[in-house]
C-alpha cells in the first residue's frame, strides 16, 4: 500500500508540474535553441545544448508549480483547471514549495557550467519566473511578464556562447517577446469568462473584442523582427522559407481560433509546429546549407 501511495503522490507532482502536458516545455525549448544555433552560428556544443534544454524543463516546471500556488484559490473556480491538485487539495501548499524549492536548487546546479555574466542573467530569469504569477492581480498584462520570462534564454545563451549579447540578439529576444504575447492571449481567450467572473486580468481582457486584430499584429511584428535578425545575420534563403510557413500557419490558427472558444485553445497548441519550423529554417542554414 506504502508503494502504491508513494506512485501516486509522484504521479500527483508530475502533474503539478504539468509534465503530462508538455506544450510549454516546447514553447520554452525553441527560442532557446533558436539563440544557441545563432549564437554557435552553427551547431552547439553538446555540453552547453544539454544545460540548456535542461535547464528548460527545470525552470518551466518550476514556473508551473509558483503559478498553481499563487492561483490556488481561483483555480477550482475555473473550468479547464479546476482539477489541478493544489486546487483539489491532494498536494498541499508545502509540498508544493517544497517541490518548487527542489526545481530551482537543481537548476542551479546547472549554472556551474557557465560563466559568472550568464550566472547574473540567470537570476533575472528566477524573477521572472516568481513574479509572473502574480502579475494576472494587478495587471492586464501578465503575459508580456511572460514573454520576457520565455525569452530570456536568448541572452543567456549569447552571453554563454559569446560572452556578450550583441543587437541582433536583442531582436530576436523582442521578436519572441511578441510571439508569446500572442499565443498566450489565444490561451487566455479560452479562459476569458471564467477569469472575469474570479477577478483574473489577462491581454484576452484588455484587448476585447480586438483580440484577435492584436494578435495579428503581434504575430506580423514576430515575423518583422525575425527578418531583421535574418538580414543582420546573413541567413541563407531556407530561413526565409521558413518565416513564409510561419505566416501560413498563423493564417491557420485565425481560422481555428474564429471557429470556436476551443479553438483558441487549439491556435495555443499550434504555435508548438511555428517554433519548429524557425527552428528548421535556422538549422538548415546554419548547420547544413552553409
Amino acid at each position: 500500500m506504502t508503494w502504491q501511495l508513494s506512485w501516486q503522490r509522484k504521479a500527483l507532482y508530475w502533474q503539478l508540474m504539468r509534465m503530462d502536458k508538455p506544450i510549454g516545455i516546447y514553447l520554452l525549448l525553441w527560442p532557446t535553441w533558436w539563440a544557441l544555433w545563432l549564437a554557435a552560428e552553427g551547431i552547439p556544443d553538446l555540453g552547453m545544448w544539454l544545460v540548456f534544454s535542461l535547464g528548460v524543463i527545470l525552470m518551466r516546471s518550476a514556473g508551473c508549480v509558483i503559478n498553481d500556488f499563487a492561483d490556488r484559490h481561483v483555480d477550482g473556480q475555473v473550468e479547464r483547471t479546476k482539477l489541478r491538485p493544489l486546487a483539489t487539495g491532494s498536494v498541499s501548499v508545502q509540498e508544493a514549495l517544497q517541490l518548487f524549492g527542489l526545481l530551482l536548487g537543481l537548476a542551479a546546479l546547472l549554472l556551474l557550467f557557465l560563466n559568472n555574466q550568464t550566472r547574473l542573467l540567470a537570476l533575472v530569469a528566477v524573477v521572472l519566473a516568481s513574479c509572473y504569477p502574480f502579475m494576472k492581480r494587478y495587471t492586464h498584462l501578465p503575459q508580456v511578464v511572460l514573454g520576457a520570462a520565455y525569452s530570456w534564454g536568448i541572452p543567456m545563451a549569447f552571453m554563454a556562447l559569446q560572452g556578450e549579447v550583441p543587437m541582433y540578439a536583442w531582436l530576436l529576444y523582442l521578436a519572441n517577446l511578441c510571439w508569446t504575447v500572442a499565443y498566450d492571449t489565444f490561451y487566455a481567450l479560452v479562459d476569458r469568462p471564467d477569469d472575469l467572473q474570479v477577478g483574473i486580468k489577462s491581454t484576452a481582457i484588455l484587448f476585447g473584442a480586438y483580440a484577435q486584430p492584436i494578435i495579428i499584429l503581434l504575430q506580423l511584428a514576430f515575423l518583422g523582427l525575425l527578418y531583421l535578425v535574418a538580414e543582420m545575420t546573413a541567413m541563407a534563403w531556407p530561413f526565409y522559407f521558413a518565416l513564409i510557413g510561419a505566416l501560413l500557419a498563423f493564417l491557420y490558427q485565425h481560422y481555428l481560433a474564429w471557429q470556436h472558444r476551443q479553438g483558441a485553445f487549439q491556435a495555443f497548441l499550434h504555435n508548438h509546429y511555428v517554433g519548429m519550423l524557425i527552428f528548421i529554417g535556422l538549422f538548415v542554414s546554419l548547420g547544413w546549407y552553409q
